[in-house]
């Protein structure tokens, strides 16, 4: 009889770690640009409400031969119920039989895959000696994001920042607290230009529809990580920076012209072109196809919108090790 796993936050933060969770992207990303993966645009059916919408992510990766979905929705008002913003599950699948072997609290797996994204980034394409971080928006997404920075790379400072006073530096005082063992300084900024400046690594977490960060700041070196907007209205990268950036890397092109408005409204306006500044995922720089970054003074973007193959490699990993270690729930 089929074992199915059932694995809650709990147990998956038993067997997997955010340094797992980075080279899990990692992977992801090269079979990715590989074509070792198939992965169909994610279908977003909405609601009838506003600002809501629910996703299906579909994934299989051929060398792994395992396939599955995730399921997540974007529900704001769910925040005055107590309930997550971003509700999610994810389906594990075994490619040769086409059995479902695994169902995953897909809400913490979407937060460590997504903050891993930018560690992906950060660990390929950030300066070696970067010291200083800075991350703006303080929703759920955050502390992972954070976490991963902190992760990829030895900082000394980062610098946070929210629309919200309060929001800012109860988040910079928790965190600071979660994230002791990393050893790095974390505070809370009165601006979004406070938080970039001189920072070597910026990371972008929110749905706004504006630019959050002033471009003119941003120090040579600096690596930009824009993991929030996923839709065409959405715009948290100002165009003075796409302008300035020596390279500009996404997870996936196709993914990224469909569903970002960071890259789609400066590519209609001419900014930028397909051609010459949209050829460049992150697959390719972990598999040495092409170069990361060149030199210390390369302004770098790394704009995401999330492929589903991400949660399938994710979900993977953590299912071959609760396995391992004996860890979730069996149900027949």
């Amino acid at each position: 009889m089929l074992k199915m796993l059932l694995l809650n936050k709990s147990d998956i933060k038993k067997v997997f770690t955010m340094k797992d969770a980075i080279e899990a992207d990692k992977k992801a990303y090269q079979a990715f640009s590989e074509k070792d993966a198939v992965v169909p645009i994610r279908t977003n059916l909405g609601t009838v409400r506003e600002g809501e919408s629910m996703l299906f992510m579909p994934g299989y990766v051929k060398s792994l031969d395992c396939a599955g979905i995730k399921i997540v929705s974007v529900f704001p008002g769910n925040a005055e119920k107590g309930k997550p913003v971003v509700p999610a599950t994810v389906i594990l699948m075994d490619a040769t039989t086409g059995e479902v072997i695994s169902v995953m609290d897909g809400t913490y797996i979407t937060r460590v895959r997504t903050g891993a994204a930018s560690g992906a980034a950060v660990d390929l394409l950030a300066k070696k000696d970067a010291k200083v971080g800075a991350l703006i928006g303080t929703g759920g997404q955050a502390p992972a994001q954070l976490e991963a920075m902190l992760a990829a790379r030895e900082l000394e400072e980062v610098r946070v920042f929210s629309r919200n006073k309060e929001k800012r530096e109860k988040f910079a005082e928790d965190i600071s607290k979660e994230l002791a063992s990393y050893g790095a300084k974390i505070v809370a900024t009165d601006s979004s230009d406070d938080a970039i400046k001189d920072a070597d690594v910026i990371v972008l977490a929110t749905t706004s529809e504006v630019p959050v960060i002033d471009g003119n700041l941003v120090k040579e070196g600096a690596l930009i990580s824009g993991v929030g907007s996923y839709m065409p209205n959405m715009h948290e990268i100002d165009e003075v920076s796409i302008k300035r950036a020596s390279k500009i890397f996404c997870d996936s092109v196709e993914a990224v012209l469909e569903e970002a408005g960071c890259i789609i409204t400066p590519l209609k306006k001419g900014i930028i072109s397909k051609e010459n500044d949209l050829n460049k995922e992150l697959g390719d720089v972990v598999s040495g196809k092409i170069p990361g970054r060149e030199s210390d003074d390369e302004i770098i973007i790394f704009k995401s919108v999330g492929i589903g193959v991400q949660d399938v490699v994710t979900a993977q990993m953590i299912y071959d090790r609760a396995i391992e270690k004996n860890i979730g729930t069996n149900w027949e």
